[in-house]
């Protein structure tokens, strides 16, 4: 029996010759060799399939923070390291990729939608923790929203960058980034002062 590597593989290959819309469970089990119960033993059902690309990226991702250098990186520069890693390991099959969210897009699809979107924010909570933030209450919520919606738009313009290695959304990812650095560090500063100068006010009253 193939397996789910093997069957991804050859979805993922399928649709890069002619289009994800056009992939049927059926050719896959034919490039392979199998029934289309073996494939159904792995996947109940095409999205499946896609799920199970992107947990591919998701490992990827966390592969690169064991790297032995990780952790002597900036904050910033790990999650640069990281969402450009989960890219890197979609690159060979970009225009599958962008087919597939293409079509989790279109209207009607809200039974893909929600999981989809569960599956940003799940991607999103093991990126924190391969970053190691340990933020909490409402930094921790701020920050969530604000790599989810950076990890977001460096997937978007990742999927139409043809540059060499993506190195455009790689400056376009940096950029983010320090914006969001910069953001955080006026914010939380400025709060702690505030907290600060409150503390002392009875003192002076």
């Amino acid at each position: 029996m193939a397996t789910i590597d093997q069957i991804v593989d050859a979805a993922v290959g399928l649709g890069e010759q002619k289009s994800w819309e056009a992939v049927r469970l059926h050719d896959v089990a034919a490039i392979l060799g199998i029934t289309l119960d073996d494939v159904r033993a792995h996947f109940r059902e095409k999205e499946d399939i896609v799920d199970a690309w992107f947990e591919r990226a998701d490992s990827a991702m966390l592969k690169a923070a064991q790297a032995s250098d990780f952790f002597y990186l900036r904050p910033r520069q790990r999650l640069h390291r990281l969402i450009m890693a989960w890219l890197g390991a979609l690159h060979p099959y970009r225009k599958t990729t962008r087919q597939m969210i293409y079509g989790k897009l279109e209207p009607g699809h809200i039974h893909i939608q929600v999981p989809g979107l569960m599956r940003v924010s799940r991607t999103v909570q093991w990126m924190r923790e391969a970053a190691n933030r340990d933020a909490t209450y409402i930094r921790r919520a701020l920050e969530e929203t604000g790599l989810t919606t950076i990890y977001l738009a460096a997937f978007f313009h990742w999927m139409n960058d043809s540059s060499p290695a993506s190195s455009k959304t790689s400056r376009f990812l940096e950029g983010c980034l320090s914006v969001a650095e910069n953001l955080d560090r006026m914010i939380f500063s400025r709060s702690r002062t505030v907290e600060s100068g409150s503390e002392k006010s009875p003192q002076g009253i």
